[in-house]
C-alpha cells in the first residue's frame, strides 16, 4: 500500500466542487451519530437521515454531528441543502488525500487534518482524514471509519465536565483537535523509544540488521513529518482567524496550547530525524574503526613475516657455495634468528602501541 498518496488519473480535470468521493471506502455503511448538550441536558442518538439533525440548528444547545464513512455522496447533498453549505466545502471533505487546511466561509469554518493512530498488532501507523465544519450551534465531523479515538471527549460530555458542557462548538472543535495532536505526540514517543534503543546495538553489535531498522524508522518518521508539518500550518492559520464563530477568553488560551503541542510534535520529529542521521554516522564510524583494527592486525603480521621471508629466501637460493650450509647448527641458528627478529618486532610494535 502506498504511504505517499498519488493522484489517480480519473480525477484529473474534475471540477473542484464535484461531490465525488476521492479515496478508498473503509466502512460498508455510513453511520450518523449526534450528541446534543448544554450545561444540564444531554441527548445522544444514532440517526438514520440527515434531516433528523436539522432541527438542532435552531436550538440554543451545542450539537456534535459525527459522520463515520464518506463514500455516500447523497448524504453530502443532503448536508449541503440542510445546513446551507457550499459544495466546495463538501468536495474537500470527500477528498481524503487533500492537504490539511482551514477555510472561513460566510456561515461556517471548515478545517481538515490527518488523524494518525498506531496499530499495535501490525506495529504500523495508520492515517485517516478528519474534517470539521464549525457552525454557530452544530459541529459536523467527518471520519473515514468507525473508531473510539474521540471516546474520551464523549465521556467528558457524558460526565458533565463543566468546561466542555459550557463551551461552544469552538471549544468542541479544540477538544477533537487536541486528541489528534496528542496522538501525534504519543506515536512519536513510541517510535522514539525504538530509535533510542538502537544506540546499544550500534555500540555492541553494529550489524546490517541495525541499518535496516534505521532505514525503516526513517521511512516511518518521514511519513509522520509528511502529515504533521501541514497540520502545524493549519493550526497556525486556525489561531489567526478573526471569526465570530471563535469566541474570546479561555478558548484563545486553549488554541495557544494546541499550537504549543503541534510545535512540540514537530520539534520531536526533527530531533529524532537528527538522531537517526547520527546513528547512521555512528554505524559507519564503528564499522570503519573495526575495519581499521583488522587491517592494523594484518599489517603487523605482514611486517613481521617480511624479514622472515627474506631470511628464508636467502637460504633457499640455488648457489653452489653458501658457507653456512656445511655448518652443523646452521638450521637451528636460522630459526633462532627468525624468532628473535619476530619477537623483537612484536615488542617494538607493542612499545609503540600499534596494537
Amino acid at each position: 500500500m502506498a504511504r505517499f498518496i498519488k493522484k489517480k488519473k480519473e480525477e484529473i480535470g474534475l471540477a473542484p466542487d464535484d461531490l465525488l468521493f476521492r479515496g478508498k471506502p473503509k466502512v460498508s455503511e455510513v453511520r450518523l451519530r449526534v450528541i446534543d448538550f448544554d450545561a444540564v441536558n444531554l441527548i445522544e442518538n444514532v440517526v438514520n437521515e440527515v434531516k433528523d439533525v436539522l432541527s438542532f440548528q435552531e436550538k440554543d444547545t451545542v450539537t456534535w454531528f459525527n459522520i463515520d464513512g464518506l463514500h455516500n455522496t447523497s448524504i453530502m447533498e443532503e448536508l449541503a441543502a440542510g445546513f446551507h453549505l457550499e459544495h466546495l466545502i463538501l468536495a474537500d471533505v470527500l477528498n481524503t488525500q487533500a492537504r490539511p487546511k482551514v477555510e472561513e466561509h460566510d456561515n461556517c469554518i471548515f478545517l481538515s487534518i490527518k488523524m494518525l493512530q498506531h496499530d499495535a498488532d501490525s506495529d504500523m501507523i495508520t492515517v485517516e482524514n478528519l474534517s470539521l465544519i464549525i457552525t454557530p450551534s452544530v459541529l459536523i465531523s467527518f471520519q473515514e471509519k468507525d473508531g473510539d479515538v474521540f471516546e474520551p471527549v464523549r465521556d467528558r460530555i457524558r460526565k458533565q465536565k463543566k468546561r466542555i458542557r459550557n463551551g461552544g462548538t469552538d471549544y468542541l472543535a479544540f477538544a477533537l483537535l487536541d486528541i489528534v495532536i496528542d496522538n501525534y505526540i504519543y506515536i512519536i514517543g513510541v517510535l522514539g523509544q525504538k530509535i533510542e534503543s538502537l544506540e546499544e546495538y550500534l555500540l555492541n553489535d553494529p550489524s546490517q540488521a541495525v541499518v535496516e531498522k534505521i532505514n525503516a524508522y526513517k521511512r516511518e518518521l518521514n511519513f509522520l513529518r509528511k502529515n504533521i508539518k501541514p497540520a502545524k500550518e493549519m493550526i497556525l492559520a486556525f489561531n489567526k482567524l478573526d471569526s465570530d464563530l471563535i469566541g474570546e477568553g479561555d478558548i484563545v488560551i486553549h488554541l495557544k496550547e494546541l499550537e504549543d503541542n503541534i510545535n512540540h510534535a514537530t520539534e520531536l520529529t526533527d530531533s529524532y530525524r537528527e538522531i537517526l542521521s547520527d546513528q547512521l554516522n555512528i554505524y559507519h564510524t564503528t564499522i570503519s574503526s573495526k575495519l581499521n583494527d583488522i587491517m592494523k592486525f594484518l599489517t603487523v603480521f605482514s611486517v613481521i613475516f617480511i624479514p622472515l621471508t627474506f631470511i628464508a629466501g636467502i637460504y633457499g637460493t640455488n648457489f653452489d657455495y653458501i658457507p653456512e650450509l656445511k655448518y652443523r647448527y646452521s638450521y637451528f641458528i636460522m630459526w633462532v634468528v627468525m624468532i628473535v627478529v619476530a619477537v623483537g618486532m612484536l615488542i617494538y610494535f607493542k612499545f609503540k602501541k600499534w596494537f
